[in-house]
């Protein structure tokens, strides 16, 4: 579960990271090719970043199952000490 919590967490950073990375990328080739170079849109990015990071969240809850009419087990320690899992189970 947690590895699963990190590995979202980490998936929304790289998504807000998106728009800095192509405009930094391209900020350096155009320095190196001699164009002249402006400001960093600095609001323009952290806009792009918002409607990404909002459009995965809306895509996270249209796509991903949810656990609404099923049942959560809890884990459980088995006879030779193993422990299972807690899952959700249908109804």
């Amino acid at each position: 579960m947690i590895l699963t919590m990190f590995s979202q967490i980490l998936l929304r950073i790289v998504l807000v990271a998106i728009p800095f990375l192509i405009w930094f990328a391209w900020a350096a080739w155009a320095r190196r090719s001699g164009r002249p170079m402006g400001t960093t849109p600095w609001p323009w990015l952290v806009v792009a970043s918002a409607l990404i990071l909002a459009a995965s969240l809306m895509g996270t809850v249209a796509f991903k199952s949810d656990n609404r009419g099923k049942v959560y087990v809890p884990g459980e320690v088995t006879a030779d000490g193993r422990v299972t899992p807690g899952r959700f189970e249908a109804k």
